[in-house]
């Protein structure tokens, strides 16, 4: 008879010394549960075979799925359980909870190890991440850091962070860094399922007593969504204006936008949508400064013609008293003098 887990709230899953993804890297690749690891019964191929057999052979199908999924469990047990014993507590899931991780289950059992199968699967997994992100942001109090974009709120989280603030940064859980420029080249986005489980591993981790520390954002960064939730709770915070000079921040986005340094054309083409908004002559002038490769001055007028203005209309619609808020004037933008200024603001605002 199988051990069933039947909670699936993100702190339970931590118990565990090894949690087992039975499921392919398909599925395992959309979401998953932080933290486990994905030893599929069948990889993507032959779940693929084995699905379309079903149609016509439910039988031969399962015939088939089993011979494969005794290979692949040897296999996986040869390779990766020298470092787990009998005292190790292993958890295994698959989508429903059913015949996949059951495999793993008979095998892992009769070995002797101490194994549980998660009730209801990843679905139910899933299903229990979308009804805690519903709630659970709501329960924090936020310190929200707002301003134009390169001013180094960013670099103020970390800052904060290495402080020992409580900090959430969305733009790290989402592998982006906002706005159509913001993709971090050889690194792919989270889907936004697997986005969600890690922001709500990482909401686990935060106590109520103190705040978190967070960045402005819109509803989107990037190819992911915000939960509503948050961005509630986040308006309804505490919030801090970062400012800095514009020298500043053009060195700060030479050296976080580097990639776009050597082709500055390739920047330019992403805005092109922007030609209605700021008008073909704005457009031109980004264009010439591209070509001539004049990257202060192109960085700098990106900013003063659109990111600021549209930053600060965004800002107002979500923040109406931003204007009334304390202001943060940041004169150095390096790891060294950020750190003295977030001890400061832990003890002002937590």
């Amino acid at each position: 008879m199988s051990a069933l887990v039947v909670s699936t709230q993100m702190d339970d899953f931590k118990h565990y010394d090894l949690i087992i993804d039975a499921r392919c890297p398909r599925e395992f690749a959309e979401d998953h549960i932080p933290g486990a690891v994905n030893f599929p019964v069948v990889n993507d191929d032959e779940y693929a075979e084995v699905g379309t057999l079903h149609r016509t052979d439910p039988m031969g199908a399962y015939k088939i799925g089993v011979q494969y999924s005794l290979l692949n469990i040897a296999r996986h047990l040869g390779e990766s359980f020298d470092a787990y014993n009998r005292k190790s507590r292993i958890l295994v899931y698959c989508f429903r909870g059913g015949k996949r991780s059951r495999l793993w289950f008979d095998a892992l059992d009769v070995i002797g190890y101490r194994v549980e199968r998660l009730q209801g699967g990843w679905k139910g997994y899933r299903r229990s991440v979308n009804e805690q992100l519903k709630s659970l942001p709501g329960t924090y109090r936020y310190n929200v850091l707002t301003g134009p974009t390169g001013c180094g709120k960013t670099r103020l989280l970390t800052a904060l962070r290495l402080a020992g603030a409580q900090v959430l940064d969305l733009e790290e859980l989402a592998v982006h860094r906002g706005s159509v420029i913001g993709a971090i080249p050889g690194h792919a986005q989270p889907s936004q399922k697997l986005f969600d489980s890690f922001l709500l591993r990482q909401l686990c981790t935060y106590s109520t007593e103190r705040p978190i520390w967070v960045e402005a954002e819109s509803k989107k960064i990037g190819n992911v969504q915000l939960p509503e939730n948050l961005l509630v709770a986040m308006r309804a915070g505490v919030t801090l204006q970062v400012e800095t000079s514009m020298q500043q921040r053009v060195k700060m986005w030479r050296e976080d936008y580097a990639h776009f340094e050597s082709d500055p054309s390739s920047l330019v083409a992403k805005l092109q949508f922007l030609r209605p908004l700021v008008g073909n002559a704005e457009v031109t002038a980004w264009e010439e400064l591209a070509k001539q490769h004049e990257i202060p001055a192109l960085f700098e007028r990106l900013m003063r013609s659109h990111y600021d203005v549209a930053y600060r209309r965004s800002s107002l619609r979500n923040y109406p008293t931003l204007d009334s808020s304390p202001a943060l004037t940041l004169d150095d933008l390096s790891p060294d003098a950020l750190f003295p200024i977030a001890q400061q603001l832990i003890r002002q605002y937590g």
